[in-house]
């Protein structure tokens, strides 16, 4: 996995059917909850941030897990999600509802409308893989601009291990086709830890720090200057 492998994935061209698109959220949401992504970006949160925005959300896992925490541990932190696509945007409206969480989903295309600023954190999680390089290095930059205190982005490592372990686990956690392909075509489309690194400086972010996070996954943050 010298370089990185970009072939288009299900998930970026869910198609006009919106069962298999539901089904294969649900089966990332599954993955998400055991590899213990929303326990890396809780811990990497300020401590007085009151807002997060998180970008590209899917099915809305991981922000309605933050919110839940914030929740559970009387913290008050607003956390909103948006995705470009009305099936993500209405599963993540649904989760929510269900939870009786204040978590506010809309629509957002990332390509061509401006960033909504006014929140303390911008994340996002398993996004900057689908992203050609160039096109990752200006959403960071993006988000640096939009962000009032630190930008967090999680994804996967681009590594024979972390092949391995999306080939066998999207296998074991879920019956979605969708999520089968997309896990290892997820794998090589995405950038190592040092590259996100690389990206983040370029893209003008500072204070930059990745750290690896189990299994096969990396957490970075930085700010704009």
């Amino acid at each position: 996995l010298a370089s990185r492998d970009l072939r288009g994935e299900l998930l970026d061209d869910p198609g006009p059917d919106p069962a298999p698109h539901r089904a294969a959220l649900a089966g990332l949401a599954r993955i998400n909850r055991l590899s213990g992504a929303v326990g890396a970006f809780w811990s990497a949160l300020p401590d007085d941030a009151t807002s997060v925005l998180d970008l590209g959300s899917g099915g809305g896992d991981v922000p309605v897990a933050l919110a839940r925490r914030a929740a559970a541990e009387g913290r008050r932190l607003r956390v909103d999600a948006c995705d470009r696509s009305p099936v993500a945007v209405a599963s993540i409206r649904r989760r929510a509802r269900h939870e009786a969480l204040a978590v506010e989903a809309f629509a957002l295309d990332l390509a061509a409308e401006p960033l909504p600023t006014g929140y303390d954190v911008l994340m996002c999680s398993l996004l900057l893989h689908h992203l050609t390089t160039d096109a990752a290095r200006e959403l960071l930059r993006r988000m640096g601009r939009a962000a009032r205190r630190r930008v967090l982005v999680g994804d996967l490592d681009r590594s024979l291990r972390g092949l391995g372990l999306a080939w066998a686990g999207t296998r074991v956690l879920t019956r979605s086709p969708v999520v089968h392909v997309d896990g290892p075509l997820s794998v090589r489309a995405a950038f190592t830890p040092s590259e996100a690194a690389a990206l983040a400086r370029e893209a003008g972010l500072v204070d930059v720090s990745v750290r690896r996070v189990w299994p096969c996954r990396w957490l970075l943050a930085g700010r704009a200057a």
